[in-house]
């Protein structure tokens, strides 16, 4: 028989993949039955749960009955005899294959995440998912190019940033998607570009890379691709010679589809920057992942960003959700660092379980040795596909600012944030980068914000509208902030700090050498580690007070209002 033809076998196969996601969304809790079942046996004989007495058996009641919900924290002793070479089963009967390093660099800590060999065949399944769901609304994406993995896995965050825009810019025509795993990094990119351009049409234009590019196994990848072109590098010194830089990801990649990157959470601050480079291409967040685990998929990928929805597929992990309100501004987010009470271990909710338009904070189990473990994600219900639950992406738990009984999570700042901006737009100026931090070594203590500023206009901003940024972030924050700043005065005048050009590379840079991927990389909204703190200090070029106190009216007013009656 003569064989199938590619397309016919792609077609195969990619109905083959979305039958999966039907079968498994639609038997969701059976699946997550057998997917704890699974872990449960497995690893019936290593310590961690034979220390909370679990003795092989495997069903949910038991399990939950007698193991924890827990934080990194709790892990951390067993995680350091793992990584400190104990190779017995403390977490996992499967050798622990490598460590993966969190993406939260808000304390300066690297958080090692534990994974075993088979996990990369389960995240191997995830990414399986993610052209067949996307070909269904962009078709033709399979004869796109890519880019040498050695360009990728570069250490050398120059080179590989250079490398993967040189292996890029070579193949423009052939590029149909771009993209990094958070819109910052993009934009990272996109800059890094505008300041290496000319470098990189001299070597398009000589077919001769870089002597700054050191790496072999770079040098060797690219040389594969790069052929002389001074065509081609005319073409990409006139556009990048323009004046303006909008539409620089359609002009230069003319084939481009949509730019896959992740514009969620705090993220959604660089759409406007991104829609600016992209000339309004759909930014498409396909999946949701982290270090501990691959979760799900955007089943929508060609939605608005502010409607992403992630689906959780049931055969990755053994899900789990605590129940969130963050409606009652007073109530703080309880913290992912201390213990549960037994009410709030009671609380927690099946995959299948969870209530449209409810606020959970995701905990999971994993094959790879972590039970009950809490991701530190607040999820919120979006709707269901089949019997799997649908999120959105909230925000992330433990990144607050607090003085005293105040908390601020990252939400609430960034919403701040927008209210403050305001007021640089007359003076062509925005907030490229910035991050937090609760200072208390004043008295009071109090808030400040970093911020390296990008200033397109030719006047100079003045004092008075830096502080009117500080007072429009007071004001935006919640009704416990503003108390501790007017009534009880715990709280003193937030503080803007603006930082000179290039602080948060240096940043970036600081958390690479610490060990944090360059590509999970993500500018922390809060940050505490105190070498972190100065460094950010050291580049500070002026600073400014919010001039007066927030508005602030006590609570309760029908109390107050009934008591103003009676007297």
């Amino acid at each position: 028989m003569p064989e199938a033809p590619k397309d016919y076998n792609l077609v195969e196969q990619n109905r083959k993949i979305l039958d999966f996601i039907e079968d498994v969304t639609s038997n969701a809790d059976q699946v997550q039955k057998n997917v704890l079942s699974e872990i449960l046996s497995s690893n019936a004989n290593v310590e961690y749960l034979r220390r909370h007495g679990l003795n092989g058996q495997t069903d949910r009641n038991t399990f939950k009955k007698l193991l924890p919900v827990i934080s990194y924290e709790d892990l951390q002793p067993d995680i350091n005899r793992i990584a400190n070479g104990d190779t017995s089963p403390i977490l996992c009967s499967k050798p622990i294959s490598e460590f993966l390093t969190s993406s939260g660099t808000s304390g300066g800590e690297r958080k090692l995440m534990p994974t075993i060999e088979e996990e990369l065949g389960r995240r191997s399944l995830l990414y399986s998912l993610l052209m067949p769901v996307m070909s269904q609304f962009v078709p033709g994406l399979e004869n796109g190019k890519g880019i040498p993995n050695e360009t990728v896995l570069c250490p050398d965050s120059y080179q590989s940033m250079y490398s993967q825009l040189l292996c890029g810019l070579c193949q423009n025509k052939e590029v149909l998607r771009v993209g990094a795993v958070f819109a910052s990094g993009l934009i990272r990119a996109i800059r890094f570009l505008e300041k290496h351009w000319t470098l990189l049409c001299n070597d398009i234009r000589t077919g001769a890379i870089n002597a700054e590019i050191t790496d072999v196994s770079v040098r060797e990848s690219v040389m594969k691709i790069l052929k002389p072109d001074p065509k081609l590098a005319d073409f990409i010194q006139v556009e990048c010679g323009k004046k303006s830089w909008q539409g620089i990801i359609t002009r230069l990649w003319p084939n481009t589809k949509y730019v896959d990157v992740i514009v969620t959470g705090t993220m959604s601050q660089y759409i406007p920057t991104l829609d600016y480079y992209s000339n309004g291409l759909p930014l498409v967040c396909t999946m949701y992942a982290s270090s501990e685990c691959y979760f799900g998929v955007n089943l929508n990928p060609l939605c608005k960003p502010s409607e992403v929805s992630y689906t959780l597929i049931p055969t990755m992990c053994y899900y789990e959700f605590l129940p969130v309100n963050r409606a009652n501004e007073n109530d703080a987010l309880p913290s992912s660092n201390r213990s549960l009470n037994d009410k709030e271990q009671q609380d927690l909710v099946e995959l299948v379980d969870v209530k449209l338009g409810q606020e959970y904070e995701l905990v999971v189990t994993t094959y790879a040795g972590l039970y009950r473990y809490r991701v530190g994600d607040v999820l919120r219900v979006a709707g269901f596909k089949n019997k799997a639950p649908q999120f959105n992406f909230v925000c992330r738990k433990n990144v607050v600012l607090s003085i005293d009984s105040d908390k601020t999570d990252e939400v609430e700042l960034q919403n701040a944030m927008k209210n403050a901006v305001t007021h640089l737009i007359p003076f062509d100026a925005t907030v490229s980068e910035y991050t937090s931090y609760a200072d208390t070594t004043t008295i009071p203590g109090h808030y400040v914000l970093y911020w390296e500023l990008t200033l397109n206009g030719t006047t100079q901003i003045p004092p008075c509208v830096f502080e009117d940024c500080c007072l429009a972030i007071e004001e935006s924050l919640n009704s416990v902030y503003r108390q501790g700043r007017v009534s009880d005065k715990s709280i003193g005048p937030l503080e803007i700090k603006i930082v000179e050009q290039g602080t948060f590379d240096k940043l970036m840079d600081y958390a690479i050498s610490l060990g944090a991927s360059i590509n999970q990389y993500k500018t922390p909204r809060c940050v505490k580690f105190a070498p972190v703190v100065e460094l950010l200090n050291s580049r500070v070029a002026s600073s400014y007070f919010s001039p007066k106190c927030p508005k602030w009216v006590p609570g309760h007013k029908q109390w107050i209002n009934n008591n103003n009656n009676q007297n």
